[in-house]
């Protein structure tokens, strides 16, 4: 009988071990459930997070760099992918860099005009305009000064493509997947002397003189991380006014009364 009663008494102690066992294994996952689900941020996507998006133009800096907003009302500077627009600033134009135009000041005359016809041709065309930003997997996301570097569709149409195929721009040669395309365009412009690449002026120089326009590289401090220059981070007038001189529109607001001197205060 005693025997039937231990067994009995060890039988219920384990019944009631396993009954608490089972309670923990019921129990147990709805904290980790819990904590994934207050920590799940994948739906706080931003305009940058994403490969295209649609966004307003705000302003026209020239004709290659533009400011835009997003429908959140995120705010951005694009600079325009795969495409250079002659300077706007006529002691910033460099006509190295566009094959056939000649170093005079005929020839620096020549690309400051067609600077401007850009410049103009983006304010008629994009300024107030929703479109398409468009990002390449294959380029760097952001350029030198922080400005995202993408694509503009208009209406479908490839605004930075319509640049070279109108000989507003030249190709600028760097890593972006419709590079291929871009060298043909603007070859075909070229070659049938589009916009800015129909030069009929003089191609040597107009006298014996020294025909060099007198600008000295200044050494500016690096870019801030944000990608926005204030007075403070320049040591003199001369650095800021060199940033200044160097991107048409003051994106920086270096020169806040208008004069065109950047950072008066500085020694």
């Amino acid at each position: 009988m005693r025997r039937t009663r231990l067994l009995t008494l060890v039988g219920v102690v384990l019944l009631v071990a396993l009954a608490g066992c089972a309670g923990t294994t019921v129990d147990g996952p709805s904290t980790p459930n819990a904590e994934l689900e207050s920590t799940d941020d994948s739906s706080a996507d931003t305009p940058n997070d994403m490969d295209e998006q649609t966004a307003t133009v705000t302003r026209v800096i020239d004709g290659d760099t533009i400011e835009i907003e997003y429908a959140n009302g995120t705010e951005d500077t694009i600079r325009l992918l795969g495409v250079d627009t002659p300077e706007t600033t006529l002691s910033r134009v460099d006509p190295d860099e566009y094959f056939g135009i000649p170093d005079t000041t005929a020839g620096r005359d020549h690309l400051f005009e067609w600077g401007e016809r850009a410049s103009a041709l983006a304010d008629d065309e994009l300024a107030g305009e929703e479109v398409e930003i468009v990002v390449d997997p294959e380029s760097d996301r952001r350029g030198y000064f922080g400005r995202l570097l993408a694509y503009i569709y208009v209406d479908g149409e490839n605004f930075n493509e319509r640049l070279l195929a109108d000989g507003y721009a030249r190709m600028y040669d760097s890593q972006f997947s419709m590079r291929e395309d871009f060298r043909e365009v603007e070859a075909e412009a070229q070659d049938d002397e589009v916009g800015l690449w129909d030069y009929d002026g003089p191609t040597e120089a107009e006298s014996s003189g020294d025909d060099s326009t007198g600008d000295e590289e200044v050494d500016v401090p690096p870019v801030p991380a944000d990608g926005d220059y204030n007075c403070g981070d320049f040591d003199t007038q001369e650095q800021a006014q060199y940033v200044l001189e160097d991107e048409s529109g003051d994106p920086h607001g270096l020169d806040r009364d208008g004069d065109g001197v950047a950072c008066e205060s500085l020694p």
